[in-house]
């Protein structure tokens, strides 16, 4: 293999840059390569490219090595790369007149171009599946809690009441939309570069078609070169990846500060939670600290990949080939444990809906509703009813009064000082509107808080989960049968 080298590979090489390689492939790749190698080498055999009796030895090396437990896998660090530690075993098994011809029609460039586009399908589709458990408990919490009223914040601020099943509901639209972004870099990353050799294909012919609908791929990439020089597509799945971890750190963080004594609206379970090792009294909502904290590493993992590749020429090299992908499966493991602790954290969170009914009803949170009803009845404009009510607030807090405070006589004689007009409103139509229940149940348009609108998005909802399941079952139900069948294929 080194024929064309006199020297043997520095130790400082094999340390530094191919045994944690090696190591790294054979806990990610392994399977995904026995895979590449089972169905190259029916295609030989297929198109008779090789003898059948030369498959059949292969397939049987193939097979035993296949068997080895991968603690057990001895690695020779000088052979570079985890294919060539394959390669070395089947020719030790079968001689490398027999072995050597696995290789025939490929290149290690196009072997490991298809082997990373299945282990990076393989990766979306887990994600897809932590993601709809998610989805699916945070819909149960959302119908649930249609009609428990909390305050929703703008600027940190009180700003309208709305009910805690319209927040989980825009959490889930949200994580809608990342699933969607996931289903697409799951299209861009399903297309098989196999047979595209070390970038200018091969004079054998070839079945590209076949090998492809081996390995489950949806079809060919269609240009030998870009087929081992593309890697965008791991650019375009942890962008996905980024921005969903985006919607999960902004969700923590509400979970968050809600927890806090200050706001007192949540509890999360004692069993994803740590106590201080000297203030015996905390009570620390570790999960959600870390699963903002890992958000930040998927940023990392973006610039890492992106500012790597853009400075590679397009073909094959070891910056594009190894080093630009170090932090993208750090992110994605990064990932995976974010939404499994998320969804561990939610199934024990207790809600305070008392505090949440008390705030909302005395932080002054509804009287924009006020002055929508001003504006209806008092025939005023809203700019003008906004100034009274301004006004009104102000006159509270400068005198220490509360929202309870607030009625016809007050309206009346705040007006006549704003904008100079007596406005008379019905006691019960102040009190109404100042009610958050029915200000919650009075934004009734689409997209709005009230229960039946919410009930109505909501099956919206449900019906987009169950659509996205059947996505996620028929394409995992694909790439097992393709692991299954080439695991039990006769050559």
């Amino acid at each position: 293999m080194r024929e064309r080298l006199k020297m043997n590979l520095s130790n400082k090489v094999i340390r530094y840059l191919f045994a944690p390689s090696i190591k790294s492939e054979l806990d990610r790749s392994f399977t995904n390569m026995m895979q590449v190698n089972k169905a190259h080498l029916s295609m030989l055999t297929t198109e008779k490219i090789i003898s059948k009796e030369t498959g059949d030895r292969i397939n049987e090396a193939l097979i035993e090595i296949e068997n080895i437990d991968k603690e057990n896998f001895e690695i020779n660090y000088n052979l570079e790369d985890l294919y060539f530690n394959i390669e070395e075993k089947i020719i030790q098994k079968v001689g490398i007149e027999t072995g050597g011809q696995l290789h025939t029609g490929r290149s290690r460039n196009d072997l490991n171009a298809t082997v990373t586009r299945m282990n990076t399908r393989n990766s979306i589709i887990n994600i897809c599946s932590l993601l709809l458990n998610l989805r699916r408990n945070l819909y149960s919490l959302a119908k649930d809690n249609e009609e428990v009223l909390i305050t929703g914040y703008t600027h940190m601020q009180p700003a309208e009441p709305i009910t805690l099943g319209h927040y989980f509901s825009s959490i889930l639209f949200a994580l809608e939309r990342d699933f969607s972004r996931l289903i697409h870099s799951f299209k861009s990353t399903n297309l098989s570069p196999l047979g595209s050799g070390a970038m200018a294909s091969t004079s054998y012919k070839i079945n590209r078609d076949y090998t492809a609908e081996l390995l489950g791929f949806d079809e060919n990439l269609k240009n030998s070169l870009d087929g081992i020089a593309s890697r965008d597509y791991m650019i375009e799945t942890i962008s996905s990846i980024n921005i969903l971890m985006s919607s999960l750190s902004r969700f923590s963080y509400d979970l968050y500060i809600w927890s806090t004594y200050e706001y007192g609206l949540i509890e999360v379970s004692d069993s994803v939670a740590v106590t201080s090792s000297i203030m015996p009294q905390k009570k620390n909502p570790i999960t959600l600290e870390h699963i903002k904290g890992k958000a930040s590493h998927i940023i990392g993992a973006v610039v890492s990949i992106t500012s790597s590749i853009k400075n590679t020429p397009y073909g094959h090299s070891r910056d594009l080939a190894g080093e630009s992908q170090t932090l993208f499966w750090e992110g994605i493991i990064e990932t995976e444990a974010s939404l499994e602790l998320l969804n561990e954290t939610i199934k024990g969170i207790q809600f305070n809906e008392e505090e949440m009914l008390l705030q909302a009803e005395n932080n002054l949170s509804s009287v924009t509703e006020l002055a929508n009803t001003l504006v209806r009845q008092a025939n005023i404009s809203f700019r003008e009813a906004h100034g009274i009510v301004g006004s009104v607030v102000t006159y509270l807090l400068e005198n220490n009064l509360g929202i309870k405070d607030i009625n016809s006589k007050l309206i009346e004689d705040i007006s006549l000082l704003t904008i100079q007009k007596r406005l008379i409103l019905n006691e019960q139509d102040v009190k109404n509107s100042l009610d958050p229940y029915l200000n919650v149940k009075s934004k009734n348009a689409d997209g709005g808080p009230a229960p039946e609108v919410l009930d109505r998005n909501l099956s919206i909802v449900k019906r987009n989960i169950e659509s996205d399941n059947a996505w996620f079952l028929e394409n995992k139900k694909k790439l097992n049968e393709r692991k299954k069948y080439l695991y039990e294929l006769k050559i």
